[in-house]
């Protein structure tokens, strides 16, 4: 949404946020009623959650069996899609040509030539399961259709956010050179070396990478020109999981495979840890909560924008850009 707001220097945030004030989140949550119901339940932790569960547990298992998500993501696409119209972005081409216009006036520091070939990168993180691959798109859409540049953007975003079993997984079919081997294409950019999968079936990215700050990792160990920035909404290495039961022990599995990624990437580039702005919101808020009052949102809001401006306000430019230089390696 922030890259299709506006041009890159334009100020985003309020337009964000007259959107988001706009739109029922709960609306998201589209899949059948009573289910709707029974997760409205689960979220809030209201009484009666067992026996609902065992009212619909033959209409759950049906749906997921089918479907394979309790949520179609329908509303979701739609929203994201009505929301890009309005800006005059209706295709992925139409937002990478906006992404191309740079600021004008740009200079180089040590030069002061203008600047004119220097394009900010974006980057849609998902999970392809079909093929085990993390994908990022817009830079490796050409492998999953022949015209990318003509598809919306919101097709990006809903395959990034199709959390398992809560969403239906977003599926692409006619993959272009579909049933070739060893694809050239599928061997630079993903590393997949078997034939090109006919249809694809996508999942929310935070399976693979759910914090996905290396994307934008300066490979060559130099110093980068600007610093990335990273937003952690959840507290960091800070408990141990409770293992000692069947719903314990598979959420500890599924939140290790979800972020040892991203783990093992800042341990062994600990300079990030300069990069990131801890927010801890998951201690007070449930991430799944679509339907949060207007007071706790208001309050989860000022928790980031506090945060925020401590963030900014600590961080040292010069201090990063000295450590950069001393570091002994880059992964």
């Amino acid at each position: 949404m922030m890259a299709a707001l506006g041009k890159i220097e334009e100020a985003k945030s309020e337009k964000i946020l007259d959107i988001l004030s706009k739109k029922d989140l709960f609306d998201i949550v589209d899949g059948d009623k009573a289910i709707k119901k029974l997760i409205q339940k689960a979220i809030k932790k209201k009484k009666g959650l067992g026996w609902s569960v065992f009212v619909n547990a033959f209409k759950i298992y049906k749906t997921l069996k089918n479907k394979l998500g309790i949520n179609p993501g329908t509303d979701f696409e739609r929203w994201i899609t009505r929301e890009l119209n309005k800006q005059g972005i209706d295709t992925i081409g139409d937002l990478m040509e906006l992404r191309m216009q740079a600021p004008s006036g740009l200079k180089d520091v040590t030069t002061g030539a203008l600047i004119d070939d220097l394009f900010p990168d974006l980057a849609i993180v998902t999970s392809d399961i079909t093929t085990n691959t993390k994908v990022e798109f817009p830079r490796m859409a050409s492998l999953y259709w022949n015209d990318f540049k003509s598809e919306s953007p919101a097709k990006l975003v809903r395959a990034s956010m199709s959390i398992p079993f809560f969403f239906e997984p977003f599926k692409v079919t006619n993959i272009p050179d579909a049933g070739k081997e060893k694809h050239p294409l599928w061997n630079e950019n993903a590393k997949y070396f078997g034939p090109v999968p006919a249809s694809v079936s996508f999942v929310d990215g935070g399976m693979l990478s759910n914090f996905p700050i290396d994307v934008f990792h300066r490979q060559d160990g130099g110093v980068p020109r600007m610093p990335t920035f990273g937003v952690r909404l959840s507290t960091y290495r800070e408990e141990f999981n409770s293992t000692d039961s069947l719903f314990g022990f598979s959420g500890a599995m599924i939140s290790t495979m979800r972020q040892i990624h991203d783990y093992d990437f800042l341990m062994k580039n600990p300079d990030y840890r300069q990069l990131i702005c801890r927010v801890n919101a998951d201690k007070d808020f449930n991430w799944l909560d679509f339907q949060m009052p207007v007071n706790e949102q208001v309050r989860l809001f000022l928790k980031g924008a506090e945060e925020a401006v401590k963030f900014l306000d600590e961080f040292d430019w010069e201090k990063y850009k000295e450590v950069r230089r001393n570091f002994p390696g880059s992964y």
